[in-house]
């Protein structure tokens, strides 16, 4: 783990806990087993959705893109306000924003489980 990964580990502490998994050369935030955030480059990105995009693209966040086979992707994650390192209170805000999205797109994912018979 890196030490930008532990750190946010102290950044969510009012928020509530965070576990990390290592994925794609990267690492997922998670809460509640929802996956909240992406971390790449020691950069953090967070969850977003038609219902918060707007605050995040108001705060001058910028999405996460890649490139895969020669095209830009994006993905729903939008890179964190600068604020959240410095204010536990704003910290806490933008998580349950992006946690809220998460919990959205959850609600939409049919569900996974196999039936018992």
């Amino acid at each position: 783990m890196s030490q930008f990964v532990e750190f946010l580990h102290e950044v969510f502490a009012e928020f509530g806990a965070i576990r990390s998994r290592r994925m794609f050369g990267g690492h997922g935030i998670y809460h509640d087993d929802l996956m909240f955030g992406l971390v790449a480059d020691d950069q953090l990105f967070m969850k977003t959705d038609p219902t918060s995009l707007p605050e995040f693209v108001a705060a001058g966040c910028v999405p996460f893109e890649f490139d895969k086979d020669g095209k830009k992707m994006k993905m729903p994650y939008y890179l964190a306000p600068e604020e959240i390192y410095d204010d536990p209170e704003r910290a806490s805000y933008w998580a349950n924003l992006s946690y809220s999205s998460a919990l959205r797109s959850a609600a939409k994912q049919p569900s996974r489980r196999k039936k018992r018979n």
